[in-house]
């Protein structure tokens, strides 16, 4: 699994200044942060081009805002575009006001957003 230790404790700090109860799970090839048992943001390095990226999980008008900027990516899983997921490339999250927007859109969705179903 690849991903920046860095960038995961950048996301770490944030969530602990924020008094966010989280775990972390090692998925998406990666790290998930989650948010009451509920996917909320991660990191991981990109296959294609090794670059750190911050994947979240907004509503859907955020998510239409983001994909609009030249920093975001939607999520695609084996081609499927996954609803309310995007990547934010690392320019996009390189100064500590950039990562706490993304991450408290992240928290802001979570309380609205869908618990996976328990197998």
């Amino acid at each position: 699994m690849a991903y920046n230790e860095d960038t995961l404790e950048r996301i770490r700090q944030v969530l602990l200044s924020k008094e966010v109860d989280f775990q972390e799970k090692k998925m998406f090839m990666g790290v998930c942060i989650m948010v009451d048992d509920k996917m909320c943001c991660g990191t991981h390095i990109s296959k294609n081009n090794h670059e750190d990226l911050l994947f979240c999980r907004i509503s859907d008008e955020d998510y239409l805002k983001a994909v609009e900027r030249n920093d975001v990516l939607p999520m695609k899983m084996a081609e499927r575009v996954m609803k309310n997921y995007i990547y934010v490339m690392e320019h996009g999250f390189n100064s500590s006001k950039e990562l706490n927007y993304w991450i408290q859109l992240c928290l802001d969705y979570n309380p609205k957003a869908k618990s996976s179903k328990r197998k």
